[in-house]
C-alpha cells in the first residue's frame, strides 16, 4: 500500500471512529430530535451561505490588495511607507476582530455616513486579513537571500525594480501557501459579523434557533456548512506547502 493510500485509510478510519463516538454521545441524550422544523427554514441557511460567500470573496480580494500593498511598502526602503505599513499592521493585529467590527460599524461608519452592515463588515474583514497578509509578504520578501538583492542592484536595477522583477517573483511561491491559509481564516471570521446583524451563516443559524428552539439542529448544519466552505482551501494550502517542500511552485498532479 502506498503512503498516500495508507494516509487516506487512516483518515477514513479516524473520521468513522469520531462519527461513531459522536453518534453514541448524541443517542444517549434525552433530546427529541426534530429536523423537519429546521428543514422548513432551509432557505434561510441557503441565503446565509450565499451571503457568507459574497462577503468572504469581497474581503479576500480587498484584503489581498491591502496586504500586498502594505507588505511591499514595508520592504520598499522608504521610511515613510514602511512606518505607515507598520502602524497599519500593528493596529489591526494588536486588537481583536470583534472590537474592530464594533468600532467600524458604530464609529467609523457613522463618520463616513455608511450604515450598511454588509459594506462595513466586508471592509473590516479586508483590513484585518490584509494586516496578516502584509506580514506574510514582508517575511516572504525578507526570506530571499540577500545576495539576490546585491546581484540585481549591481546589474543596474534600482531598488524598486529589483524588488518587483527579481525578489518578489521568488518570494511569491513562499507567500502563496500561508496567504491561502489566511483565506480560510477570513471565511471563518465572517461569523463574527452576526453581531452587527449581517445575515450570513451564523446569523441564519441564530434566527432558526430563536424561531424553532432546536439548538442542535440549527447549529450542527452551521458547522458542516463552514467545513464545506473551508475544506477545499485547507486542502489547497496543504498541496501548495508540499509543492514548496518539493521545490515546485505547485504540487505535481
Amino acid at each position: 500500500m502506498s503512503e498516500k493510500a495508507f494516509r487516506l485509510t487512516v483518515r477514513f478510519l479516524l473520521l468513522a471512529a469520531l462519527a461513531g463516538l459522536l453518534w453514541l454521545v448524541l443517542s444517549h441524550l434525552r433530546y427529541h430530535w426534530d429536523w423537519e422544523a429546521v428543514f422548513a427554514y432551509r432557505r434561510i441557511f441557503v441565503a446565509g451561505l450565499g451571503m457568507t460567500m459574497v462577503i468572504s470573496i469581497g474581503a479576500i480580494v480587498l484584503g489581498l490588495a491591502l496586504g500586498l500593498a502594505s507588505g511591499l511598502a514595508s520592504v520598499s526602503g522608504s521610511v515613510v511607507l514602511s512606518e505607515m505599513a507598520a502602524l497599519y499592521v500593528g493596529a489591526f493585529r494588536g486588537t481583536p476582530l470583534l472590537v474592530q467590527i464594533l468600532i467600524f460599524y458604530f464609529c467609523i461608519g457613522v463618520l463616513v455616513h455608511v450604515d450598511s452592515p454588509y459594506v462595513i463588515g466586508t471592509a473590516t474583514l479586508a483590513c484585518f486579513s490584509g494586516a496578516y497578509i502584509s506580514e506574510m509578504v514582508r517575511a516572504g520578501v525578507e526570506s530571499v537571500d540577500r545576495g539576490q538583492w546585491e546581484t540585481a542592484v549591481s546589474s543596474g536595477l534600482t531598488h524598486r525594480q529589483a524588488l518587483f522583477y527579481v525578489i518578489f517573483p521568488q518570494a511569491a511561491r513562499r507567500i502563496v501557501p500561508p496567504v491561502t491559509g489566511q483565506f480560510v481564516s477570513c471565511i471563518k471570521d465572517s461569523s463574527l459579523l452576526s453581531v452587527i446583524s449581517v445575515r450570513e451563516l451564523t446569523k441564519a443559524a441564530e434566527v432558526v434557533n430563536a424561531t424553532t428552539y432546536k439548538t442542535f439542529e440549527a447549529y450542527l448544519p452551521l458547522a458542516l456548512l463552514y467545513l464545506l466552505l473551508t475544506w477545499p482551501l485547507s486542502h489547497l494550502t496543504g498541496r501548495l506547502e508540499r509543492g514548496i517542500r518539493n521545490g515546485t511552485t505547485f504540487p505535481p498532479r
